[in-house]
């Protein structure tokens, strides 16, 4: 089983170092930048690898597919604060719609900073009485199904809006996912498609979206009584940088306390991660999961993120 697994996990990573060594870097040449911060705890916890794992509330970012495994309704809510002073937000509820085979999830996240003064060069410090704010949003609907016992498939629609100042900007994008449990041990497949869709323009300059793919495997490599150990690698290609691999794990001790751990590879910023969560029941049918991570981003300084979901 440790065997197989190692072998999964190479066949993601060789190709990211060989990709990497090319030194394929265009950097700046996209916008909506914010659709590439990572949603979730838990996920960044386990170091971003998190494409094949998708089966909770952020599975409607990382892997749209993650949504047709979740059995009941969630409410899910995440916050950090991001660099430079800007606020990471996104909230997202799943659901059964009933009148349709699958789980529907409906989500919206936010960057966004404080009011600031304007600033010109005769008064640097801020014009009193002068200010404007910007922020970006992301608005989406997700629907996912379970096509068969092994294979699931998902889609988002996303409404994006940027602002800054009295310029905006709108587009629309889509996201594709798929899971695959292969029947060997617990190996999974995923794989996803983000950000694909309509160029964002400000004034007379327009960019594209981030489109991302990523593919990744994960792995339940040991499975004891009251302890568990989940472990995952992705291999992902962003269209302004060179591609990227990130690995993780996850234990967890009887079903209630969960220590987590990753990395990424071939990041300007993003490295190690650390995660901690609890999981509570709230009543004889429902649950309260708290988690927390913590990504050091280099040079930009530590993030600390915050989520807790609500299952009934």
């Amino acid at each position: 089983m440790k065997r197989g697994f190692v072998i999964a996990v190479a066949l993601l990573v060789v190709p990211a170092a060989a990709f990497g060594a090319q030194e394929f870097e265009k950097v700046g040449t996209v916008g909506a930048q914010f659709l590439k911060i990572g949603i979730g705890a838990r996920a960044v916890g386990m170091g971003s690898a998190f494409v094949s794992v998708a089966d909770d509330a952020s599975s409607v970012y990382w892997n749209p597919a993650g949504v047709a495994r979740i059995t009941r309704s969630v409410i899910n809510i995440n916050h950090c604060d991001w660099v430079h002073d800007t606020a990471f937000s996104q909230a997202a509820y799943v659901f059964d719609p009933r009148y349709l085979p699958g789980m529907l999830a409906l989500h919206v996240r936010s960057l966004y900073m404080p009011e600031q003064l304007v600033r010109t060069i005769y008064k640097p410090d801020g014009t009193p009485g002068y200010t404007f704010d910007n922020g970006d949003v992301a608005a989406g609907l997700t629907f996912a199904r379970s096509l068969t016992d092994k294979f699931s498939a998902g889609i988002t629609a996303n409404y994006l809006h940027s602002s800054l100042a009295d310029v905006t900007s709108s587009a629309y994008s889509f996201d594709f996912g798929t899971l695959y449990d292969t029947g060997f041990q617990s190996l999974r497949i995923g794989m996803a498609i983000q950000n694909i869709g309509n160029e964002m323009r400000f004034l007379e300059r327009s960019s594209k979206l981030p489109t991302l793919f990523r593919v990744g495997m994960s792995m339940r490599v040991y499975e004891s009584g009251q302890l568990r150990v989940l472990t995952a690698a992705d291999f992902s290609h962003p269209p302004d940088n060179s591609e990227r691999a990130n690995v993780g794990a996850e234990v967890g001790y009887k079903d209630f306390l969960y220590f987590r751990g990753g990395s990424g590879f071939g990041y300007d910023a993003e490295g190690l991660s650390l995660g901690l969560g609890f999981k509570v029941p709230t009543s004889l049918n429902s649950e309260a999961t708290i988690d927390y991570a913590y990504s050091d981003m280099s040079y930009l300084g530590a993030i600390h993120r915050l989520s807790i979901d609500f299952r009934f």
